[in-house]
């Protein structure tokens, strides 16, 4: 069984690339609104990565990570928040706490990454969540969230991605093409030992025309 800390380390070098993700979102925030970003808000932020680097960048810089669950919290604390500097923790907080309650702050940069919001599986829940998201963001805020799609992430099928030192596993178990709910796993296998279930995620899979629409409702348009 992996222990939490293996757990968390094979999540983020197999799924996450937080460098990237900054540079993209410095770059079309200043190409949209003229102006650098400084406060993000990072929502189902588990272990802060993206945060914890995000408050890094200078002495300007902002982040708050919001997540339910103090696991990956704890390992982002242990193992982020604790590289960096004392002046830089000061500028970076960790929320235990829902995406849908009010914050007493707000962001320029909310961002939703690795298809977090599927969590909410009505068009009432998320079009909550969008609007919570837009009244905590300044006037020019921006929010990002990414996406998947296409014919086989409706299909029951393992996807294996290989790295250096281990494989990764992006497993759809279910599928249910009425109600478009799904169930996905993430296995991992280091050395000759599968783990399996590493990671589950319960969700919905929202379309693109879907996610106009409620953004609309939610007041963005």
């Amino acid at each position: 069984m992996l222990t939490i800390d293996q757990k968390y380390k094979l999540y983020e070098s197999s799924v996450q690339c937080h460098t990237a993700d900054i540079d993209f979102i410095n770059e079309q925030y200043e190409k949209i609104q003229g102006r650098k970003p400084f406060v993000l808000r990072e929502d189902f932020g588990g272990t802060g990565l993206l945060a914890c680097s995000w408050a890094a960048q200078s002495s300007e810089h902002r982040a708050y990570g919001i997540d339910l669950d103090p696991e990956p919290m704890k390992y982002g604390i242990d193992n982020h928040y604790s590289k960096l500097t004392e002046e830089q923790q000061k500028r970076m907080k960790y929320i235990e706490g829902n995406v849908l309650h009010d914050q007493e702050f707000k962001s320029d940069v909310t961002v939703a990454f690795n298809f977090s919001y599927f969590i909410f599986k009505t068009r009432k829940e998320l079009v909550e969540y969008f609007t919570k998201v837009r009244e905590g963001l300044k006037d020019d805020g921006v929010f990002f969230l990414d996406i998947f799609g296409g014919t086989e992430t409706r299909q029951e099928l393992v996807e294996e991605t290989e790295h250096d030192a281990h494989s990764y596993f992006w497993d759809c178990d279910q599928f249910n093409p009425l109600t478009n709910e799904c169930q996905y796993y993430i296995h991992f296998q280091v050395g000759n030992t599968k783990h399996e279930k590493a990671f589950s995620y319960d969700w919905r899979m929202w379309g693109i025309a879907e996610l106009r629409e409620i953004m609309e409702d939610a007041g963005y348009f």
